[in-house]
C-alpha cells in the first residue's frame, strides 16, 4: 500500500499540475483568477484520483513486489512453499482496500468536490460571489407526452426562459408555451411558472393566451434535472440508477446512461483485476528488470487497457451487446491472462 500511495502522489500531482496548465486560459474571465483556478483543479483531484485508481493498482502492485523481488524475499517464500497463486492472493488483499476507496470516491467525494468545483468556476466566471450558482446551459428533456425545452438553467430548482411543448400520444403537438421563468415548489412537487404565453393548436384552430402565473405537474424533479446535467464521473452509482429509471419511464435511450453505470459499477472489480495482472510481472523474465522499466511497462499497460476498455464499450454499443459485456469484457481478460501468466511462473 506504500508504493501505491507513492505512484497515487505522482500521478496526481502530475496530472492536477495538467489540468491547471490547460485551464489557465479561462483564469480572468470574470472573478475566477489564478487563486481560484487552483481551488478549482484542488477540487477535481478526487475525480483524477478515481479515474486513475485502476492504474494505480497495477503501478503499486507492480512497484511493490518488485521491491520484494529485489532483496529476494519472494524466492525466499517461494523456497518455503508458498505458492504464486497464495502470493497473488496476499497481493489481493491490498487491492481490496484500493477497490473500497474506489467505491468511496467514485459515489461519495468525487461527485460533491466535482459539483463544488463547477459551482465555483461558473460563479467565478460570471462575476458572482456566492456558491449557489449553477452552470448555466440549455437543455432539452422530456417528461411523458411533453418536451421541454430550458434554454437556460440557473439550478435545478429554477429554469428559464423555456419552451414546453405538449404533445398527444401520436406525437402530435397539441400545445406550445413560452415561459420566462419555470421554479420548482418542493413543498408541492409542482414547477410554478411564471411569465406564460400559451398557444394551442385543436380542431383545425390556433388559440393563444397568456397568464402571469400558472403550474406545471410534470414529472421531472430537481434531483433528476440534475443528475441529466452531470458528467457520469461526477454522478454516484445510485444516481446513475435514477437516470436510467427516468430516460426509461419516458421511452428516451438508455444506452448512454447504461455505459456510465456499469463502466462505473466494474471500477472496484477492475481495480482488483489489475492487481492481479501485475503479480506475474515479478516472476519470470522480468524478475531482474529494474523498477524503472517496471513501472515503463505498467504505463504502457494502463494506457493500452483504458483504449481497450473505451473500444470495448463502442464495440458492445455497435453490436448491442448488454452493457455489461463491453464493460467487463477488458477486466475479464486481465483475469484470464493473469492465471495464464502465474501457471506459467509455477
Amino acid at each position: 500500500m506504500t508504493m501505491s500511495g507513492l505512484v497515487a502522489l505522482v500521478l496526481i500531482a502530475l496530472f492536477s499540475f495538467i489540468s491547471f496548465i490547460g485551464d489557465v486560459d479561462d483564469a480572468g474571465q470574470g472573478s475566477f483568477g489564478l487563486l481560484k483556478l487552483g481551488a478549482f483543479t484542488v477540487l477535481m483531484m478526487p475525480t483524477a484520483l478515481y479515474t486513475l485508481l485502476p492504474v494505480i493498482a497495477l503501478l503499486g502492485t507492480m512497484a511493490g513486489m518488485g521491491v520484494l523481488s529485489s532483496q529476494s524475499e519472494l524466492t525466499a517464500l517461494r523456497a518455503s512453499g508458498i505458492s504464486t497463486f497464495r502470493l497473488a492472493g496476499s497481493a489481493l488483499m491490498a487491492g481490496v482496500i484500493t477497490a473500497t476507496m474506489a467505491v468511496a470516491l467514485g459515489d461519495f467525494v468525487a461527485p460533491w468536490t466535482a459539483d463544488r468545483a463547477e459551482r465555483l468556476k461558473a460563479s467565478a466566471r460570471l462575476g458572482g460571489g456566492g456558491a449557489a450558482v449553477e452552470v448555466q446551459r440549455p437543455a432539452w428533456l422530456r417528461v411523458g407526452n411533453d418536451v421541454v425545452h430550458a434554454l437556460n438553467i440557473q439550478s435545478p430548482e429554477v429554469m428559464g426562459p423555456v419552451e414546453l411543448f405538449e404533445l398527444d400520444g401520436a406525437g402530435a403537438l397539441l400545445a406550445w408555451s413560452q415561459i420566462d421563468e419555470m421554479r420548482y415548489d418542493a413543498s408541492r412537487q409542482r414547477w410554478q411558472l411564471s411569465g406564460v404565453s400559451r398557444t394551442e393548436f385543436a380542431d383545425e384552430r390556433v388559440r393563444s393566451n397568456t397568464e402571469a402565473a400558472a403550474e406545471w405537474g410534470g414529472d421531472l424533479s430537481p434531483e433528476v434535472l440534475q443528475l441529466l446535467l452531470l458528467e457520469a464521473d461526477s454522478t454516484s452509482i445510485r444516481g446513475l440508477m435514477r437516470l436510467v429509471d427516468y430516460l426509461d419511464a419516458n421511452a428516451l435511450d438508455t444506452v448512454r446512461a447504461e455505459r456510465s453505470l456499469w463502466r462505473k459499477l466494474m471500477v472496484p472489480f477492475t481495480v482488483l483485476a489489475m492487481t492481479f495482472f501485475a503479480v506475474p510481472f515479478v516472476f519470470g523474465s522480468m524478475r531482474d528488470s529494474g523498477m524503472g522499466q517496471r513501472l515503463f511497462l505498467g504505463v504502457l499497460i494502463g494506457v493500452a487497457f483504458f483504449v481497450i476498455n473505451e473500444v470495448s464499450l463502442s464495440i458492445g454499443q455497435l453490436f448491442g451487446w448488454p452493457a455489461i459485456v463491453g464493460a467487463g469484457l477488458p477486466s475479464l481478460a486481465l483475469v484470464v491472462a493473469g492465471f495464464w501468466k502465474l501457471r506459467r511462473a509455477r
